[in-house]
């Protein structure tokens, strides 16, 4: 199932995935699987995330 809401809060923060993959420490490659649903991030990654867009895990990750 597609993250559309990374990505949304990804674009919100005016950040490539670039940009988030380099603030979290993956590759654009991690982010880019990630909102097309083809990848399950483990939690650390999760938070990371949530960290660096200023949002939290619900708002991102459950519905």
């Amino acid at each position: 199932m597609k993250n559309l809401k990374l990505k949304a809060a990804r674009a919100a923060k005016d950040l490539s995935q670039q940009d988030l993959a380099d603030a979290v420490g993956v590759s654009r490659q991690t982010i880019s699987a990630i909102e097309k649903g083809d990848y399950n991030p483990t939690i650390k990654l999760c938070i990371a995330i949530c960290r660096a867009l200023g949002v939290t895990l619900n708002d991102l990750f459950w519905e």
